[in-house]
């Protein structure tokens, strides 16, 4: 269980350092195996900073982040549990070296006694694992790739490990409409063998492709999280409900969001100092924040 409770991210900021900016605020969900959990927000809503903490890259400022009770510590013990996949992945291949080379740096870090052939009967499995073919594939450059095969190598690298998560952070961003339906059947493959995911993304259409759980994010702030049917089917906020409005749909013009009546937060009857509050089984909201609420927290 990947666990993230009231975590927090504050970077230093001004001209002297003498300021700071708080880019994840008190963000709490939890992510097990098997399950794809959908972070969602606008550009600079705190999900890539998640992703990065929750991959050891970037350090944690408050609160805990822990892997099957264990505080995340990044190493090479940690990294053969989780793995990351990014947005751009020409970014993770050096344009002079062939793209198998990826593999070999596997090899080499976590399995330097296994022998040639083995391993090149792993590294075939895994790649056809991600439905590519290796002999199209495996020695060839970077730039003789489409950025969906190399996003798919880059997943078959890290099955090659003993994987128990994978961040998935906006890895169909650039990819075509086809391209991409392959790569989110690929993850629900990948989830059905008992991989968990936390799949990062702006895009609602694809975010609730696979999702059980969605976390809404906004200023670095979780404003909605639950069971995705319910997050989306009745949601709470008015950030949420906005969101949904701007999915385009055939034949239909975009409509702004309908604002809410009345805040479910303090509706529901909040105690203070809760950052959520829980509406029914599995569907959490935040307050609505001015001036859509029209009230103050307790």
């Amino acid at each position: 269980m990947l666990t993230l409770d009231r975590v927090t991210k504050t970077f230093r900021a001004g001209a002297f350092g003498g300021g700071s900016v708080t880019a994840v605020d008190r963000v709490s969900f939890a992510a097990a195996p098997g399950e794809l959990v959908s972070l969602i927000g606008e550009s600079g809503s705190g999900k890539s900073t998640i992703g990065r903490m929750v991959l050891g890259l970037t350090e944690v400022s408050a609160g805990s982040l822990t892997l099957d009770g264990e505080r995340v510590r990044p190493g090479k013990d940690f990294y053969r549990r989780v793995q990351g996949v990014f947005q751009d992945p020409f970014s993770c291949y050096n344009p002079v070296f062939k793209a198998d080379r990826v593999f070999a740096l596997i090899r080499r870090a976590y399995h330097p006694g296994v022998g040639d052939r083995e391993w090149a009967d792993r590294v075939e499995k895994a790649v056809r694992d991600v439905r590519l073919d290796p002999g199209q594939v495996l020695g060839r450059y970077p730039h003789q790739l489409s950025g969906g095969q190399l996003q798919r190598l880059l997943i078959a690298r890290a099955l090659l490990l003993d994987l128990r998560f994978l961040v998935a952070d906006e890895i169909t961003s650039m990819l075509d409409a086809s391209t991409r339906i392959d790569v989110l059947n690929l993850l629900a493959g990948l989830k059905e063998r008992g991989l968990g995911v936390l799949y990062i993304t702006h895009d609602l259409s694809l975010g609730t492709y696979l999702a059980e759980k969605t976390v809404v994010l906004r200023n670095g702030r979780v404003v909605e999280r639950g069971d995705t049917q319910k997050v989306f089917g009745n949601p709470l906020h008015p950030y949420t409900r906005t969101l949904l409005a701007a999915v385009p749909r055939l034949n239909q013009p975009w409509t702004a969001a309908v604002p809410l009546d009345a805040c479910a937060y303090h509706e529901g009857g909040a105690s203070p100092g809760d950052d959520l509050y829980e509406t029914e089984p599995g569907h959490f909201v935040a307050c609505a924040a001015l001036p859509a609420c029209g009230r103050t927290r307790a």
